[in-house]
């Protein structure tokens, strides 16, 4: 009969990893946590390259409105002069009625439409509050005048431009008007702007007239850019 044989049982030490049941978790909870209010490097990379196309963004902004004002210098006073027939509000201030209907201040904006204010200054200024905000992707500021003026200044850099209303929806204390828009700019390399967008208009609750003019364009900023900056061909106009 063979014999038994013990052999004595060599007890590993109790922080051995042969005996851990569960694996560490420190380094994994500790890669983990992050302070509270601190952003990923990448939302913080994002966040900067936002900021930095922001100010170019508003610096081609001013000096195209400087542009504008020194390039109107040299405009003929017949050109500077020359309006379409006038819309359905305007006249004398004394016989524009100090609270206007929304049907009269809507069918007003649609014909500014037809008369591409965005780049003529050709439009009803009865139709907005003196002190009214207009605001695009670059900024905003306050004054009807000013926002005249800039739209007569940017039209002086244009040698042919297109623009079209394709929607407009009727809300309770706004409307919206969508467009298209496109031209082609002065300059020696005959850049072309092209965009589609869509403009708010708030009505202010007292006289019914605008009271905030907001663009939207739905074009990246830097694009924009980038077409002031590449030549071009011959332009073909949207139909």
């Amino acid at each position: 009969m063979s014999s038994l044989t013990f052999v004595p049982f060599a007890s590993a030490p109790l922080n051995s990893p042969r005996l851990s049941l569960n694996p560490p978790r420190r380094r994994r909870i500790l890669s983990l946590w992050q302070p509270s209010g601190v952003k990923p490097k990448k939302a913080l990379s994002d966040e900067k390259a936002s900021e930095s196309e922001n100010v170019l963004l508003k610096v081609a902004w001013y000096s195209s409105e400087l542009l504008g004002i020194a390039a109107s210098v040299f405009r003929s006073p017949k050109t500077a002069g020359t309006e379409s027939p006038a819309p359905a509000v305007t006249g004398p201030p004394s016989e524009v009625p100090l609270v206007l209907d929304r049907e009269t201040v809507v069918a007003s904006i649609k014909d500014d439409f037809s008369r591409s204010y965005f780049v003529t200054g050709n439009l009803t200024l009865a139709a907005y509050r003196e002190d009214c905000e207009f605001a695009d992707p670059a900024g905003s500021f306050r004054g009807l005048r000013r926002f005249k003026r800039n739209c007569s200044n940017f039209g002086s850099l244009i040698e042919r431009s297109n623009m079209k209303l394709t929607k407009w929806e009727d809300f309770d204390d706004k409307s919206i008007g969508h467009w298209r828009f496109s031209c082609v700019m002065s300059f020696p390399w005959r850049p072309i702007l092209s965009a589609t967008g869509f403009t708010e208009y708030y009505f202010d609750a007292e006289t019914g007239k605008v009271c905030r003019h907001v663009e939207h364009w739905n074009v990246p900023k830097m694009a924009l850019l980038k077409q002031l900056l590449r030549p071009t061909r011959p332009f073909l106009f949207w139909r």
